[in-house]
Order: C-alpha cells, then sequence, then structure tokens
C-alpha cells in the first residue's frame, strides 16, 4: 500500500500521523517536552528534546504498525515557525533554541523599525515583532558576542530534525518566509538584510520547495528502526501552511479560522504583490508558488481556557458551553476583548489588556461565556475585516478548526459573526496531515494538491449565518471595534503603574 509519515515539531510535544495512499490514517504517537523559562519573557527548548520525542515517535510507530518499515516511503514534517536554532562549524547546537513565543527581544524589533523598517516591509512583506526570527540573532549578537562568533549555521527547529535524518541543511519558503530575512518576492535570502545586521549568508541554508526533497533517511537510523529500503525526506513547512494544506486551503475563495491557544484568520493568496502595509502577515505557502496572508489573535483558546479555570474550574468545557445556546446573540449587550495577553492583528500592541464591556444585573454566568466565545470570533472577524477590504474578496466559506469546531453553537456564533457558511473536518489532524500530504505530493502519488485534498480531506455538513443574528452582530462588531481605541491609553496607564512605571501618558 505505501506509508507517509508526517511530523509535526510543535511548542510542547510531537506528533507523527502515518497514512496510506487512500488518506487513511494508520496510526499515530506523540511525545511531550518541556519549556525552559530561565527569565520571564524568555521561552526556549533544548533542540536534542525534539530529537528524543522524534526517536520515540517512529520506534512506538513500529511497534504498532507490523508493516511499518516495509512500507514506509517518505516522511515529511511541520514545524512551529520562527523558533531560532543555531549551530557551530561540527554542526553541534550551541545554545538552547529561542522559541517563536518568546518576548525577549522587543529592542531589536524597534531598531529593526526604527533603522529599517520601510526596507523591511518592501522586502519581506512582515513588521519587525518579537516572534519572528530576525530580531533573535540581533538579540545574540547584542548580548552573547562571544557565542555568535561560533555560530556557522542557522535552522529552524523542523529542519533541525531534518538534519538529524539526513545529515543536510535546507529551509523551505514557508518557514524562510518567517525568518524577516527571506525577499518575498524573490525567494531569495535577502542580501540587503543581511549586510544591514552583519549576517553571513553562509550561516543560513539552501532554500527548498516545502515538496522537495532533502535527502534520505540516512544508514545509522534506518538500521536502528529495522528499515531495509531508502525512505525520501522532504523538506516540509510551517505549521501554519501545512495546517493550510491539511485543511484543504490550496485555492482561493476559503478561508481558514484556527483557534487554538492563539487564534489564526488565514486565507490563500495567489500573488506576493498583496500589499497588506504590515497589517496581516503574508509568507510562502507550502504549495509551491503560491501564498498565504494570516492575522493573529494572541489568547484565543486560551482566554476561554483562563475565563474556565477563574470563573468555573470545577465544570468541564462540555458543561460551561451547554447553557450557551440559551443566550441570545450579542450576550445582552455584554462584549468581551480577548486582549488578556495584548494583541497581534489589527493593533500590535503588547500593553493592551481584556476587558468585558456592558456589565449588568442581568448578566449571568452563560451570558459571560457566550460573550467570551463572541470576543474571540470578534478578533479573527477583524483580519477577515483586513483581507476584505484590501482585496476586494468576500469568502463565502471558512474551514473552522481547533477549539472553535468542537461545539456547535459556537461553530453558528462563527457563521453569524463571519456571515459566511463554516464547515469544520471530519477527522482533524492539524499540521501533521498537511506534513503528510506534503510527502506524498514530494512522492507523486497525486498529479495535484487538489487531488490529494480529494482524498486526505474530509469535511462535515456546513453551518450557515442565520441572517438576522448576522445583522445583530454586525452592529455588536462596530462596538467591539470602538473598544481597543477607547481604553488603549486606560490599559497602558494601568500596566505602567502595575510595573512601577507611574508617567504621564
Amino acid at each position: 500500500m505505501g506509508y507517509v509519515l508526517g511530523i509535526d515539531l510543535g511548542t510542547s510535544s510531537l506528533k507523527g500521523l502515518l497514512v496510506n495512499k487512500k488518506g487513511e490514517i494508520i496510526a499515530t504517537a506523540s511525545s511531550s517536552y518541556p519549556l525552559e523559562h530561565p527569565q520571564s519573557g524568555y521561552s526556549e527548548q533544548n533542540p536534542d528534546v525534539w530529537i528524543d520525542a522524534a526517536d520515540q515517535v517512529i520506534l512506538t510507530l513500529k511497534e504498532e504498525v507490523e508493516d511499518f518499515t516495509e512500507e514506509l516511503e517518505g516522511i515529511s514534517f511541520s514545524g512551529q515557525m520562527h523558533s531560532l536554532v543555531v549551530l557551530n562549524e561540527q554542526k553541534k547546537v550551541l545554545r538552547n533554541a529561542i522559541l517563536w513565543n518568546d518576548v525577549r527581544t522587543t529592542n531589536q524589533c524597534e531598531r529593526i523599525m526604527a533603522d529599517f523598517g520601510e526596507e523591511i516591509l518592501s522586502i519581506t512583506k512582515n513588521i519587525a515583532l518579537e516572534g519572528f526570527t530576525l530580531p533573535k540573532i540581533l538579540w545574540i549578537q547584542d548580548n552573547e558576542p562571544e557565542l555568535w562568533e561560533e555560530v556557522r549555521h542557522i535552522l529552524l527547529p523542523k529542519d533541525y530534525l531534518g538534519y538529524w535524518m539526513t545529515e543536510t541543511l535546507h529551509m523551505d519558503y514557508s518557514d524562510a518566509a518567517g525568518t524577516l530575512l527571506l525577499d518575498l518576492n524573490t525567494k531569495k535570502w535577502s542580501q540587503e538584510i543581511l549586510d544591514q545586521f552583519n549576517i553571513s549568508l553562509e550561516l543560513l541554508p539552501q532554500l527548498i520547495e516545502s515538496v522537495g526533497q532533502t535527502g534520505l533517511l540516512k544508514e545509522e537510523l534506518k538500521q536502528k528502526y529495522g528499515i531495509n529500503h531508502d525512505v525520501k525526506i522532504f523538506a516540509g513547512g510551517a505549521d501554519n501552511a501545512c495546517a493550510a494544506v491539511g485543511a484543504g486551503i490550496v485555492d482561493s475563495g476559503t478561508a481558514m479560522a484556527s483557534i487554538g491557544t492563539s487564534g489564526v484568520f488565514l486565507s490563500y493568496e495567489y500573488s506576493a504583490e498583496q500589499d497588506y502595509k504590515g497589517k496581516l502577515h503574508l509568507f510562502h505557502h507550502a504549495k509551491e508558488e503560491s501564498y498565504y496572508s494570516m492575522g493573529v489573535t494572541l489568547a484565543a483558546g486560551h482566554s476561554l481556557d483562563w475565563f474556565k479555570s477563574t470563573f468555573s474550574p470545577e465544570k468541564s468545557f462540555d458543561e460551561l458551553l451547554a447553557d450557551v445556546e440559551s443566550v441570545s446573540p450579542g450576550s445582552n449587550g455584554l462584549i468581551f476583548t480577548p486582549y488578556i495577553v495584548g494583541e497581534r492583528t489589527p493593533h500590535v500592541d503588547s500593553l493592551v489588556r481584556g476587558s468585558f464591556i456592558g456589565i449588568d444585573t442581568t448578566h449571568k454566568l452563560e451570558h459571560f461565556t457566550r460573550a467570551v466565545l463572541e470576543g474571540i470570533t470578534y478578533s479573527l472577524k477583524d483580519s477577515q475585516t483586513i483581507m476584505e477590504n484590501e482585496t476586494g474578496r468576500q469568502f463565502k466559506k471558512i474551514v473552522s478548526v481547533g477549539g472553535g469546531a468542537k461545539n456547535k453553537e459556537w461553530l453558528q456564533i462563527q457563521a453569524d459573526i463571519f456571515n459566511a457558511e463554516i464547515t469544520s473536518l471530519t477527522a482533524e489532524q492539524g499540521p501533521g496531515l498537511g506534513a503528510a500530504m506534503l510527502a506524498a505530493m514530494g512522492l507523486n502519488w497525486y498529479e495535484s494538491y487538489q487531488d490529494c485534498t480529494d482524498v486526505f480531506v474530509t469535511y462535515n455538513d456546513s453551518v450557515y449565518p442565520n441572517p438576522e443574528a448576522a445583522l445583530i452582530y454586525e452592529e455588536y462588531y462596530k462596538v467591539y471595534k470602538d473598544i481597543y481605541a477607547s481604553t488603549k491609553e486606560i490599559n497602558h496607564r494601568l500596566q505602567n503603574i502595575k510595573r512601577g512605571e507611574i508617567i504621564e501618558l
């Protein structure tokens, strides 16, 4: 039959997904690992934990699937974006990886935008934010100059895993686009950016398509796993690009709303010429010669987790959401802004904080719960609105994935607030399925991404907007959009007082 293995290297765990040519999931395995927080705002990981996790996952799949070693044909990857891995001349790790959710690089971001901001935006189509790779490189230059002198290779997490399997160094375009070092138009490392920030081109790996073959599984690992034939290794893609592939977002007209800890609203783009002026991210897609735009809500599912643990810890999520359907759209005049850890799109504001607006004596737990679901969805609608206003498109269909797809009423809320048909995946497997699909495409199992999608991706019945509810939400959304500007100064003052920085604004 033939198998492909999609490996999703996430922030807290690594998951392996074994799939056959019929798109059937044969087996899954996962292995978790810790994050390290040596200081407030720091988030790091030892890259060795990724290798240990991948090794454990493969060994588990070998034990569970009788013909694993005979039928495995290809492996590809999905990986957490932006996180910086640095190696020395012997290709040994020099320090813990600085992860995407590390926020130590505010000063470096400010310097990039002050000295080279227009150029960065023109070349990469993105602005400098703490999550991106370039600011992390500058932080090492500024704070660990002796270590920087030893750096000979710069990679992202999945590419380090690929190196472990093949002993070759590569990076695909979708992940490279999130480094702030890639010229999005030419698909080359930007010499202009490298010169500006004193980074040698020799430190960066060879660029390759996500379905490009980076090598073969090395003999040492073949012997360890009892594999007697060649297994092809493919570059893979950034986690959001792979999630889009796994949700069937490989053509225009359909968007994806993903609600995990953070939230993402993503759409397919044909060209890098679309200029969002930094309001949204624009990256290479894992599909060749295509792109995707993306807005981010920093605390999507995290807002609901916080609300439950704070106000209703004794209830399960199903119990908490059970009464939401009894509350009318708009939660009887109650609005929640999910800015509990700051916000990314459209405000890029680390000091803004969340709020409930409109509280009165009629509001019960179910009103607050529904308001949280609505507020998260309003935040994602901010990205939808930018995309539609800037391009003239209108999304008629949106694929909902993650936590927002697991509750019937939340799907209806999304349909009403987005005012679009909402569908969800029958067997949601996230970026790991996209990685498996990239391996299948690299092996030429299918002629086109659409053919691959038709086999691998299936959807539940759609949920359609209620016209009356959509009109009500349209009015509430107008109020929601005004809350940021109305509370920004108050939030900044509060944060300054909290930090002991009592200043006049």
